[in-house]
């Protein structure tokens, strides 16, 4: 299989693109990033929106309608789905390859 080249995803994006499985607006999304990440990951508006402007470039997101027109909606593309959820079995293949190399060690 070819490798992304969008992989890895940073943190902040991997959560943008999972708050984005169902659409949502900015504050919404910030909110749901610093939910999920338990505090960890906090964005400021301006990191926020310009990564929802790189990723609308790259397509992995895309505008849907608002009921309210002030407010700019997106939700997550088939793109930007197989690419978080290739990033997901990446992660998952390192947690594994960790638990098996330090599995001995623990051991001894």
């Amino acid at each position: 299989m070819k490798r992304n080249p969008r992989l890895p995803l940073t943190e902040t994006v991997y959560y943008v693109l999972l708050a984005l499985i169902e659409p949502a607006h900015g504050y919404l999304i910030m909110s749901r990033v610093e939910a999920m990440s338990n505090g960890a990951v906090r964005m400021a508006p301006g990191t926020m929106y310009g990564a929802l402007e790189n990723l609308s470039k790259q397509r992995m997101i895309e505008p849907v309608t608002s009921l309210d027109p002030r407010r700019k909606v997106y939700q997550i593309t088939e793109s930007g789905y197989q690419t978080l959820a290739q990033d997901s079995e990446r992660m998952r293949h390192l947690v594994h390859v960790f638990e098996q190399t330090t599995k001995d060690m623990r051991a001894e």
